[in-house]
């Protein structure tokens, strides 16, 4: 499973403003009056794109390679580690109720690990794809 560093195209529309878009997630996208605001927004707009994709139980697009021009847009670790939970379940064909058995927790304490707006501990993400039969492993690089 690849990072959740999603490319992006940062465009300046015909009122000046700094659109940024998506191509492998083209229903987030968002738009700002300075460059920086737009990009400091493009992180919120994919993670509400992408929840809605949990949502409906879709698989979750894999980034594509940044090409010429784009900029990588990172997402959170808490959020990366739960749409990888979101995946595996996906894989595995495994319910929210069978996650909650396996890890003696109700379903919708299962709901809340999947949510991307709810404060979960990474350890219980974590946990679960553990139960999944996955583990974690977090890589650091040199920031661009």
């Amino acid at each position: 499973m690849s990072a959740f560093s999603y490319p992006a195209t940062v465009t300046i529309d015909s009122t000046g403003f700094y659109l940024v878009t998506f191509p492998d997630v083209p229903e987030a996208g968002t738009d700002a009056e300075t460059r920086d605001e737009a990009l400091g927004e493009a992180v919120d707009s994919l993670i509400a794109a992408l929840g809605g994709y949990l949502h409906a139980r879709r698989a979750i697009p894999q980034p594509s390679k940044a090409k010429r021009g784009q900029v990588l847009v990172t997402l959170p670790t808490l959020v990366s580690v739960k749409l990888a939970l979101h995946e595996v379940m996906r894989e595995t064909q495994v319910s929210n109720v069978e996650l909650g058995r396996r890890l003696s927790i109700s379903e919708g304490a299962v709901r809340r690990l999947l949510d991307l707006d709810h404060r979960s501990h990474i350890g219980q993400v974590e946990a679960g794809l553990q139960a999944l039969g996955r583990r974690l492993m977090v890589e650091v690089e040199e920031a661009a």
